[in-house]
């Protein structure tokens, strides 16, 4: 596994958020990043960027939070997608399959 840092497009991280608490239900923010992490195996998410994202993603409706106990036994918030986050979800993937497919097209093309 590369120890390089990887850098994804803005709003991606939104994309990977929902995406994992769709996957996985409702998870702490450490156990989501280490979650994408984990499924990536090269990105790198620091405390500075998964939880401004999951704030981001708690105003706009998409996630809620539940204060819970985490396996260790510590008082932490839980995220979990809200019907709104699922919807957005769908429009995301959308969104990321069209501009993929883009790409993709103009990385094909011959001069």
């Amino acid at each position: 596994m590369s120890t390089q840092k990887s850098e994804v497009p803005y709003g991606t991280l939104d994309l990977l958020v929902l995406k994992t608490l769709d996957t996985m239900g409702p998870l702490h923010g450490y156990g989501i990043a280490r979650r994408i992490e984990q499924v990536s195996e090269t990105l790198r998410l620091s405390q500075g960027s998964i939880y401004p994202a999951l704030m981001r993603l708690e105003q706009q409706g998409w996630i809620r939070t539940e204060w819970g106990v985490s396996e260790t036994n510590r008082k932490v918030k839980f995220y979990a997608l809200t019907r709104a986050g699922t919807k957005q979800l769908g429009e995301a993937v959308k969104q990321w399959q069209n501009t993929t497919a883009l790409v993709a097209r103009f990385l094909e093309a011959k001069p």
